[in-house]
């Protein structure tokens, strides 16, 4: 495998070849998520309730097996073998550095990344390291572990100190490593005010971060490729730094509303009408795209994705739109990685047996969620009583305040990230690790064994269409 190289707009190998990046990211390992995993709320939270409800070595032993079980060489093997050609690996900073003990570096989580570099490296695939939990938050979300909603990287140097100084680790450890194709510094930033009409983006304090953290991989790692996102998770880029240093490319994420539907593709959706050319010329004019065409860089789409957990006889519908998104993307010459590998049913290239032992247990925990509303990335499915009651109570405060500025559909979705999928999904903390109460350390192993592959179920007609694209050319 080559240590790959940015020459104008492409990526090229040693031979100065060009190389087109295809392949999926791996969120729920190392960086959890509640819609890929099937917990509530975030990944801190339930962490905590397990040492609470099961003690501090069994609820250990529970993550380290789902870590095991979620991804190893069966899942690269396949990976590789479905025609991909890289892995993005996405990553929480707390495997690496403990809060409580700021600046020592966790030897175990460096341990655990190095040996799926090395099953990667057997099967020549190559390797993006994603920092999708940052110190201190970069986003409000749970995708960033976060359990305040409050973005607190860019207001607090520790966090940046910290943020820079692990980067300059995962630099010392893998400079020179060619199944590494590049370091993805920093996951979907958000320096404004989510939910909030006409918030200023933080262009100066994004910039500077990422100048930073540049700058300082640089002084360690002088070669490999470093992607920069743009701000306001990945879709805005007017305010970002033209290029400032070799090396430099570009990533934008890209989910569409016909990939989550509800209604026909082609068909409207929200009022506009949406087929192939539609999405061309968003593409098109999209400011990441934009950006990469004006700047001469490369364009890699990070995450992009179609669900099928909606109504089941528009899979078909959900499926073409994410054919022709994958097309889109190859007219323009743009790298690409799906959204996500394995889940619990929502997206996955694979995702788990619906009658396997970890979906049976945790089915009173999954019924709540749905019922409840507290994943924020399911919003297309069928309205609930909690959907109508946080409906009602938008209507409310903006009556209330009669204020032209208040903006109903950014009340709304505030409040559903506030109330339901933080408040809310922090209270189900505790029935989720209930599950596992009483359980011996081999119950739990049994358990958990619903996540290897051999387990699993590959969704075929997704397959069928990124293995497509994947063997062009």
């Amino acid at each position: 495998m080559d240590l790959l190289q940015v020459k104008s707009n492409q990526i090229v190998n040693a031979r100065g070849q060009s190389v087109r990046l295809r392949g999926t990211a791996v969120g729920g390992w190392m960086n959890m998520e509640n819609f890929i995993n099937g917990y509530p709320g975030n990944e801190s939270g339930i962490r905590m309730a397990a040492v609470e409800m099961l003690g501090a070595r069994k609820a250990e032993f529970l993550f380290e097996r789902w870590l095991d079980y979620f991804l190893n060489e069966d899942d690269i093997r396949f990976i590789k073998q479905s025609g991909a050609n890289v892995v993005r690996l996405a990553l929480n900073y707390r495997h690496f550095e403990s809060d409580a003990e700021p600046f020592k570096f966790l030897e175990k989580g460096f341990a655990r990344l190095q040996q799926i570099v090395n099953w990667c490296a057997q099967h020549e695939l190559y390797v993006i390291l994603d920092m999708h939990s940052v110190q201190g938050s970069q986003n409000p979300d749970w995708h960033s572990d976060n359990k305040t909603r409050h973005a607190l990287l860019w207001e607090h140097p520790h966090f940046q100190d910290r943020y820079v100084a692990l980067w300059e680790e995962l630099a010392r450890r893998y400079v020179g490593n060619t199944t590494i194709a590049a370091y993805d510094v920093m996951n979907e930033p958000m320096t404004a005010q989510p939910h909030t009409p006409n918030a200023p983006h933080n262009w100066a304090a994004l910039n500077a971060v990422q100048r930073r953290v540049v700058d300082a991989i640089r002084q360690i790692d002088p070669a490999h490729i470093i992607f920069l996102e743009g701000d306001s998770f990945g879709s805005r880029f007017e305010g970002l730094a033209a290029p400032f240093a070799d090396n430099l490319a570009y990533s934008s994420h890209n989910y569409s509303a016909a990939g989550f539907g509800p209604g026909k593709y082609p068909g409207e959706y929200f009022g506009n009408w949406r087929d192939r050319p539609a999405y061309h010329e968003i593409f098109r004019t999209q400011p990441g795209t934009q950006f990469a065409q004006q700047q001469d860089v490369p364009l890699w789409v990070g995450e992009f994705g179609s669900v099928y957990n909606g109504p089941q006889n528009e899979i078909p519908d959900r499926l073409r739109a994410l054919d022709d998104q994958i097309d889109i993307f190859e007219a323009f010459g743009a790298h690409w990685t799906t959204w996500t590998y394995k889940d619990v049913g929502v997206m996955g290239w694979v995702t788990l047996d619906p009658e396997s032992e970890y979906m049976q247990l945790m089915k009173p925990v999954l019924d709540a969620k749905r019922e409840l509303d507290t994943d924020s990335w399911m919003g297309w499915l069928p309205t609930t009583p909690a959907k109508d009651k946080l409906r009602e109570l938008t209507d409310l405060i903006v009556e209330t305040l009669s204020d032209p500025d208040v903006d109903a559909k950014h009340v709304h979705e505030g409040l559903r990230h506030a109330a339901l999928s933080t408040y809310t999904g922090a209270l189900l903390h505790p029935l989720w690790a209930k599950q596992f109460k009483g359980m011996t350390e081999s119950d739990i192993d049994r358990v958990l064994q619903s996540f290897a592959l051999t387990h699993c179920r590959p969704h075929d007609a997704l397959l069928s269409i990124v293995r497509k694209h994947m063997a062009r050319a």
